[in-house]
């Protein structure tokens, strides 16, 4: 049964968390993980000062489903079905030895060694006392410590395979590290975290998925409380144009996965991350909505209580989560309105517009997009000003200019784009990002000229209203230096 279990599909970050879940329900103030490189010897180690546990404790948190998953919960448990400690650390090493000490008491240590078991067959219980020989220096924090508790992976088989070196290690703690950095970063922000994490003695730093608080962001919602459902609530967020933020912050705000796979909802229990990602099973017309370029940009916060895990169908490696059908209407609402407003911002570059087109005062879009029952088109907007005043001056051009125009309208590469965007996971850039200032300046003057010299309008009309006109509204300081060619 144990080697079964070893294959429940843990990976070495969420086996981890997992290990970090257990030092949250003892009250840990501080969690550190080590990692030693050692070739076939090296081992990982994870010690918390939570309350620890006596030796029957111990003997009973070693044993496989120690407590009913219907039981209730302190608020503070993140686990339900008394696997966790032994099968995320099964599925990454064939040793596992934990030592625990509560305030005033001695220590107390057991280990399971998959590669014992069946070795003395009078033994019906084949945990053994004490750490492995030779590994007695692993469990010694804990002499130094007046409680707390210590868990030691040896015999790192499904980690350390043939070819793995140290720099694989390192490659595999900075990977870690990214994981817990999101799965528990509303509890160790903030000026009073509810607990320190430390990983080979560096501090671990929130990933904060929302950007909460960027002045960029098109949508930061109030919270929503979900009827019919008690302690459910919902915040729904879309962040800013990647065209809007800093090279670091648009990094960051990428998250482990890549912005496409990192939309969706975030669902959390007790403020622990579940889930990141993904919408649900939630969509239209029998489909359920896919990750896509056109929605990286939404982000929904789903809370929910340690008491609903039947309800959402938690599973034991905390990874997958379904809303109750009578909840799904709600959460549908929610996250269309938050998936549209996302759309808007990622066709605009930033830019939310009316529905009726362009924003007041503003310079009409250059391209109209046309829908019928035969698809979808992309047309030249002949009543752009630059274009209009063009087409007036064209004279015995006038023809030619037109063809110019129903060429480019008709080989527009449609699917170089798309599968460009779907390759490098990344929209092309337009609205002159990297464009040298020069020749936003050129196309800026012809604009403003054909606005003052053939719309006739002031120049401070003018350049008002190429302020308020994408993407030109970026370069504030090129528009207002405009002035009329003498």
């Amino acid at each position: 049964m144990l080697e079964s279990l070893r294959g429940l599909g843990y990976a070495p970050a969420t086996a981890l968390a997992d290990l970090v879940d257990n030092s949250i329900a003892a009250d840990a103030r501080e969690i550190a993980i080590q990692f030693e490189w050692k070739g076939p010897d090296s081992w990982v180690r994870i010690v918390d000062d939570g309350v620890g546990m006596d030796d029957a404790t111990l003997e009973s948190g070693m044993r496989l489903g120690a407590r009913d998953p219907r039981s209730i919960r302190t608020a503070r448990d993140l686990g339900r079905f008394g696997l966790g400690l032994k099968t995320a650390s099964f599925s990454q090493a064939r040793r596992l030895t934990v030592a625990s000490r509560r305030a005033g008491g001695s220590i107390v240590c057991l280990r399971w060694d998959l590669d014992l078991i069946g070795d003395d067959e009078n033994a019906d219980w084949p945990l053994y006392e004490g750490p492995a020989p030779g590994s007695e220096h692993l469990i010694e924090p804990l002499e130094r410590m007046e409680h707390g508790t210590l868990v030691v992976w040896e015999t790192l088989d499904r980690i350390v395979t043939d070819g793995f070196t140290a720099n694989d290690l390192i490659e595999l703690a900075d990977g870690v590290e990214a994981h817990l950095a999101m799965t528990f970063h509303r509890l160790i922000d903030g000026a009073q975290p509810e607990f320190r994490l430390l990983l080979n003695g560096r501090l671990v730093k929130a990933w904060d998925p929302f950007m909460v608080g960027h002045p960029g962001k098109a949508l930061e919602s109030a919270e929503y409380r979900i009827f019919h459902a008690t302690g459910v609530n919902v915040q729904c967020h879309v962040l800013p144009h990647r065209d809007m933020l800093k090279p670091a912050e648009q990094q960051a705000a990428a998250g482990p996965a890549g912005w496409t796979q990192q939309e969706g909802f975030y669902v959390y229990r007790n403020r622990r991350l579940l889930l990141a990602g993904g919408w649900l099973g939630l969509g239209d017309g029998g489909r359920p909505w896919p990750r896509d370029e056109a929605h990286r940009l939404a982000r929904i916060r789903l809370d929910i209580p340690n008491s609903a895990d039947a309800d959402w169908k938690i599973n034991v490696l905390k990874s997958t989560a379904s809303p109750p059908v009578r909840l799904r209407s709600q959460l549908h609402r929610l996250a269309s309105e938050t998936r549209e407003t996302a759309r808007r911002v990622f066709a605009h570059r930033g830019h939310i517009t009316p529905a009726a087109g362009t924003r007041p005062d503003a310079l009409t879009e250059v391209w109209q997009v046309r829908k019928s029952t035969r698809g979808t088109s992309y047309r030249i907007n002949k009543e752009h000003d630059l274009v209009a005043t063009i087409m007036d001056r064209a004279g015995p051009l006038r023809t030619d200019i037109l063809a110019l125009i129903r060429l480019i309208e008709e080989t527009v590469p449609v699917q170089r784009i798309w599968l460009d965007t779907a390759e490098d996971r990344e929209t092309p850039r337009t609205g002159f990002v990297d464009t040298p200032e020069a020749e936003i300046r050129d196309t800026l003057s012809s604009l403003f000229e054909s606005l003052v010299t053939y719309r006739h309008l002031s120049p401070h009309e003018a350049r008002e209203r190429l302020k308020r006109t994408p993407p030109f509204d970026r370069f504030p300081d090129l528009v207002a230096a405009l002035e009329p060619k003498d």
